[in-house]
């Protein structure tokens, strides 16, 4: 994830499933996960709560499950 970005966006996915993702919130209060969640669930077609974030909530590397 990299927080403060000046898009929205996926940029990245390689074979094995990871995802870069770029967010205009900042990392504070957890602004910045939501956002991801948010463009992830938007991504998938899902609702935000489809996904849960395992792990990685206060860095930049996250693992998210889709429920």
């Amino acid at each position: 994830m990299a927080p403060n970005a000046s898009a929205d966006a996926i940029i990245l996915a390689t074979a094995d499933g990871i995802l870069q993702v770029r967010t205009t919130a900042t990392p504070e209060g957890g602004k910045a996960n939501e956002a991801v969640l948010r463009l992830l669930a938007a991504a998938l077609g899902q609702p935000v709560s489809a996904l849960e974030l395992l792990r990685g909530s206060t860095g930049r590397n996250k693992i998210v499950r889709v429920i």
